[in-house]
């Protein structure tokens, strides 16, 4: 069974939950057009933002071989996330509805 990582990205400080969106909506179209097979390892993404800090976070299910390569582009997209870790992993069937939304590839 394939098992996913999850990766959390945050808003900065001071940004509404619109900006963020349209920050992350330029961040994955960017990750398309240049990296679409990597693009398609990212299964899913969590249904509503969450407040966190007085930050919104949003959480995605990507593929294991792409979480460094997420991460570096995160860097360079001054998105703000948490670390990836390697040992907390799910399945695709712990991404359910109405929490998890899959991606259509």
């Amino acid at each position: 069974m394939e098992e996913y990582a999850q990766l959390t990205v945050f808003s900065c400080e001071a940004e509404t939950q619109a900006e963020f969106n349209k920050r992350l909506i330029d961040f994955w179209t960017r990750l398309l057009r240049v990296s679409p097979e990597e693009y398609k390892r990212v299964y899913a993404e969590t249904a509503r933002f969450e407040a966190r800090a007085q930050r919104f976070a949003r959480r995605y299910l990507v593929g294991c071989d792409i979480c460094e390569m997420i991460e570096r582009e995160l860097v360079t997209s001054q998105i703000n996330f948490e670390p990836i870790d390697p040992n907390d992993l799910y399945s695709k069937y712990e991404a359910a509805a109405p929490e998890w939304f899959q991606i259509p590839h």
